[in-house]
């Protein structure tokens, strides 16, 4: 059964540094909702984002054991405009 903690982690393997916050939205452990900041991001469409944190996650996306995962990516730039509003 998958956790908010344990897809934290996937994500944090493939992108070092950045800031992870997973929550089940469902209480079903299988529809999850994150938004992730990374550096990394920077200069990327969405999508080339979305699927970097997507890519450590495709055997369990492959199996069904994760149904849906919705993502807020941003750059820490970005991120801190959000705060702001």
């Amino acid at each position: 059964m998958l956790s908010p903690e344990w897809i934290k982690e996937r994500v944090l393997s493939a992108l070092p540094g950045a800031q992870v916050e997973v929550v089940d939205t469902t209480g079903t452990n299988d529809h999850f909702e994150a938004r992730v900041v990374s550096a990394q991001f920077a200069g990327m469409p969405m999508v080339r984002a979305h699927q970097l944190v997507y890519a450590p996650l495709k055997d369990v996306l492959a199996t069904g054991e994760l149904h849906a995962l919705a993502l807020k990516t941003y750059t820490p730039e970005q991120w801190a405009q959000q705060v702001k509003k």
